[in-house]
């Protein structure tokens, strides 16, 4: 993977502000909604190796905290959404699905009305068996990772609590800013961006540079978070110093703005974006300030108010490989010269060996979110291209909202295109994420596709 472009974006602001929604001192605001906001600190105590870039990376300090954040919702009638968001790397279903169960026992969720986002921070930790075959294998990491993992599931579900217990009358209203540090990666090569840059030579590719904003105001007007996104990687720095990256300075310049205000980020469909040019912290907090300040236009603009109604839907959709791994495959790719693909391919031996089967597909979690008539939230699994926001904004129109990295960090999602022209996110490196397989299916997008149309044909309904 190395829930992300079309955005889901909700703000919920602390102190003054100049949105339109904003209230004279004592004036009372319709309040149609209720909302609780809650976050907890969840950076490493011990040396959990940082998360990403196939290496061991072990932590020599920090940058600032990471953080999780859950924003519940609640609208007229009772019906209730949470949206988590977290400066993880990637969140892998063993984890999610232990969270979700969780939830259901302990605050009656249904799996429809929680989303579990993640930004892909590579300055974040490992987690459970997320890229498992990206690291040696140590005893001590193992034991680590599992404690620091088990930990993270009782802060998430804790947190999300808190967030309940904290809801009380509020009004949402939606805006948009922009931001135009992310670059297609697939269509710009790396080197070549500065100077492209320089000569004022265009940069090419499909890109979605909207900032989608959501704010959340209580009954005397004052604003009390935000919730943002971008489609982009968090891959700025690569270095081992914990910090959020370009999203985690977003969110403490916005919060430093803003005081008392949480600041949320979701990692839209940024598969195959990325921020250039990079690798120093100078650069990771200029796009960090980029992306405060879309947000700050946004909030300076008239918001358009969310009526009252809330709908929620999910569904796992089967993706297919397009083929499954041999064992012939596998005693082969042992002996490759790449140790991620060497230690995948042991490790899938030894199911085999074992007597397990694989399947011949993956199950990919979809959700539709209808709030209001004003605002459709889309939330798709894992790391999806670019080309999924820009299509499902196409077809459902203004108040879309697309978010990859959600519930699950299972692989690249290519669309139809990227899948036909391969390369690293439409090509054969499904290994990299411990699937039983090089490559997907050439229909996965039309799978998706079909069942985000069934979802939000129901919340709509």
């Amino acid at each position: 993977m190395i829930l992300a472009a079309g955005t889901l974006f909700v703000v919920l602001l602390g102190g003054d502000s100049q949105s339109v929604l904003a209230a004279e001192p004592g004036a009372k605001l319709s309040t149609p909604w209720k909302a609780g906001v809650a976050k907890v600190v969840v950076t490493p105590e011990k040396s959990v190796w940082l998360a990403g870039y196939g290496s061991k990376r072990p932590p020599d300090g920090k940058l600032h905290d990471l953080w999780v954040k859950a924003l519940a919702l609640e609208d007229a009638n009772g019906r209730r959404a949470v949206m988590i968001t977290s400066d993880f790397q990637g969140v892998p279903k063993t984890m999610s699905d232990r969270v979700f169960a969780l939830l259901k026992q302990k605050h009656g969720l249904d799996r429809n009305q929680v989303m579990f986002t993640f930004s892909h921070n590579h300055c974040g930790p490992r987690l459970g068996d997320d890229l498992v075959d990206y690291y040696p294998v140590e005893a001590e990491q193992v034991k680590l990772v599992d404690e620091y993992t088990s930990a993270m599931i009782e802060k998430v579900v804790a947190v999300v609590g808190e967030s309940l217990t904290k809801l009380a009358p509020a009004q949402l209203g939606i805006g948009e800013g922009k931001a135009t540090f992310a670059v297609n990666r697939r269509n710009n090569p790396e080197p070549k961006v500065p100077e492209m840059l320089a000569n004022g030579t265009p940069l090419v590719g499909p890109v979605d540079h909207s900032v989608p904003v959501m704010t959340v105001t209580g009954p005397e007007g004052r604003l009390l978070a935000v919730l943002y996104g971008y489609a982009c990687h968090p891959t700025t720095l690569s270095f081992l110093t914990w910090c959020g990256d370009y999203p985690g300075f977003a969110q403490v310049e916005l919060e430093k703005n803003h005081p008392g205000a949480t600041a949320m980020f979701v990692n839209t469909c940024g598969g195959d974006q990325n921020p250039l040019p990079r690798q120093s912290v100078e650069l990771c907090e200029r796009y960090g300030h980029m992306l405060a300040t879309a947000v700050e236009n946004a909030l300076d603009q008239p918001l358009k108010p969310i009526s009252s109604g809330l709908r929620t839907a999910f569904e796992y959709v089967e993706l297919p490989y397009l083929q499954v791994v041999t064992r012939k495959e596998l005693i082969a790719a042992r002996e490759d010269q790449s140790p991620i693909r060497a230690r995948w391919a042991a490790r899938m031996l030894e199911k085999l060996n074992a007597g397990e089967t694989f399947a011949p597909s993956y199950p990919y979690p979809v959700h539709a979110w209808r709030l209001g008539n004003e605002m459709l939230v889309i939330g798709l699994g894992a790391e999806t291209v670019v080309d999924y926001a820009l299509r499902f904004k196409r077809e459902f129109g203004p108040g879309t909202w697309v978010c990859g990295y959600a519930d699950d960090m299972i692989s690249y999602i290519p669309s139809r295109r990227v899948w036909e022209e391969g390369g690293y996110e439409g090509g054969s490196n499904l290994f990299e994420y411990g699937r039983p397989a090089f490559r997907w299916a050439g229909d996965i997008e039309d799978r998706i596709a079909a069942t985000v149309h069934k979802l939000v044909k129901q919340v709509k309904e």
